[in-house]
């Protein structure tokens, strides 16, 4: 899965340029999600209850000693699925991304086999899981921030157990449909862009002076006799 993953996100990341990027939460090895970034720099940080050497900060997801808008791109790979709060985390997100900065969002789908199965497991599965959140929910959550949404793929076509691991140099087959194999897809990508709304200035309007004509004498009203 992680290698369908980095292959997946190798694609999408090559149109997402700038200075800086972020990858909120550790999901696998440090780089095996980051290898195609064509940033200049990139940081992974971790939350501060998983103690790892693979990170490069361990903070509170929905907490970040980060200024507003200081990224370009921000990377959640499976993050807010193990969150409590996941919105407060989307929120945190978007507060650091610069305008017209990129948001990637992988997530499992609940209706799926994984998502079965996460179910039928206290301790979900992958294990620490606390929910699967769906694509059309982030969606959803990622316009009222105002986003753009760039893409939405699904990937991850095979069952939750078995299975033999791939070779590094083929290309993963979790990331299409099989004929002979025809699983439902288990996960998504989604990519946005944050939009950025350009304010016109409005000049204040002169007031005119009020030209006043001819004036009128009012009318006595009538007495009756």
């Amino acid at each position: 899965m992680l290698q369908a993953e980095s292959e997946l996100m190798v694609e999408a990341l090559d149109d997402v340029f700038g200075w800086e990027l972020l990858q909120l939460g550790l999901w696998g090895p440090r780089t095996s999600l980051l290898s195609g970034c064509r940033t200049r720099r990139h940081a992974v940080i971790a939350n501060e209850r998983v103690s790892t050497p693979d990170a490069d900060i361990g903070a509170r997801l929905s907490q970040l000693p980060i200024a507003n808008g200081a990224v370009d791109a921000v990377v959640l790979p499976h993050t807010l699925e193990f969150e409590t709060d996941p919105y407060a985390v989307v929120r945190e997100a978007d507060r650091v991304l610069a305008g017209e900065g990129h948001l990637l969002v992988l997530g499992f789908k609940p209706f799926s086999l994984w998502g079965f199965r996460s179910r039928a497991i206290s301790r979900g599965y992958p294990p620490g899981l606390k929910r699967m959140l769906g694509a059309r929910r982030i969606a959803d959550w990622l316009e009222l921030l105002g986003y753009d949404v760039a893409l939405s793929r699904n990937y991850l076509f095979t069952p939750p157990w078995g299975g033999a691991a791939a070779r590094h140099d083929v290309p993963s087959a979790l990331l299409r449909r099989g004929w002979i194999k025809p699983w439902p897809a288990g996960a998504y990508l989604i990519k946005a862009r944050k939009r950025v709304y350009t304010l016109t200035p409005i000049r204040p309007r002169v007031r005119e002076r009020a030209q006043i004509g001819g004036l009128v004498k009012p009318t006595t009203p009538r007495q009756s006799s």
